[in-house]
């Protein structure tokens, strides 16, 4: 039989790309993780990672292994859930920033109701300032959110850097204002293309507004402008616009913020599956 304890650890490991990540997540040093991994590889006799200085990747016998590695831990959580009389129960109010539309957080939620099928899960997907205001006026029980860098409300999930993106070929005269596709007012995203431009001495015009990512993705598409998006989540069809004109927007944060103090019950247990989903919040 597989340990369960060695199959978390190469489950974080597989996740974050980074054993010294994985140690970090479960609280273990990070040669405790390689053996946790080394002793994983004996028991299947299959080699399941390949490593280089900068980070881990899995072989296929490493793809099959996580496969069934979560089909594992998963039922084995089930069955300490059944037994302890700990299902969780309850109404859960979640809001999704708009960058994640098009990312793999759907596959992140299914998994989750599914596993806890007596949640009753309520969606809102809005900019991040807006989840901001619901939040406050308690609307929401948790928010996966953007914050500006220096912003230390949330807990940091991953911090990403922000791109130009258009469809290619892109033509942006010289002394013309920069046409942009961009997300209404409070959007962070928004605001700091605007103030990059801004500081570069660039015009600026808006040429397209949306509240949505489709809408946005449409407009870009279109040749209306350029948009701004974290780098790793750029949607199918545009691409990064690289020109020596164009001021890089800055970074942004993303993170987790809870309504109360202290998450409890199915806040603190979607909180705990999204730290640990890094991987499968990028763009699908």
């Amino acid at each position: 039989m597989f340990d369960p304890v060695l199959l978390q650890t190469f489950v974080v490991a597989a996740q974050t790309h980074s054993f010294t990540e994985a140690g970090r997540r479960l609280g273990l040093g990070q040669p405790t993780v390689s053996q946790h991994i080394r002793r994983l590889e004996d028991k299947a006799g299959r080699r399941l990672f390949v490593r280089d200085t900068h980070r881990v990747d899995l072989t296929v016998d490493g793809e099959a292994m996580l496969t069934l590695a979560q089909g594992i831990l998963d039922a084995n959580e089930r069955a300490v859930r059944h037994f302890a009389g700990s299902e969780l129960r309850g109404r859960l109010r979640f809001g999704a920033s708009e960058d994640f539309v098009q990312s793999r957080l759907p596959e992140v939620l299914r998994d989750f109701v599914n596993r806890h099928p007596s949640v009753d899960m309520e969606l809102t997907v809005a900019l991040s300032g807006v989840l901001y205001e619901l939040l406050d006026a308690g609307q929401l029980d948790l928010v996966l959110a953007k914050r500006r860098l220096g912003d230390d409300r949330g807990e940091l999930v991953r911090r990403a850097r922000l791109v130009w993106i258009g469809r290619e070929p892109v033509r942006i005269a010289p002394g013309r204002p920069v046409p942009l596709v961009m997300f209404p007012p409070p959007s962070i995203t928004r605001a700091m293309a605007i103030e990059a431009l801004e500081r570069a001495g660039l015009g600026w015009r808006i040429v397209c507004t949306c509240g949505g990512l489709a809408g946005l993705r449409a407009g870009a598409l279109a040749g209306f402008g350029l948009m701004v998006q974290p780098q790793s989540m750029i949607p199918p069809g545009l691409v990064e616009i690289r020109s020596h004109h164009l001021p890089g927007p800055g970074e942004i944060e993303f993170v987790l913020v809870g309504g109360a103090r202290v998450l409890r019950g199915a806040a603190a247990e979607l909180a705990s599956v999204i730290r640990n989903s890094d991987d499968r919040l990028q763009s699908a």
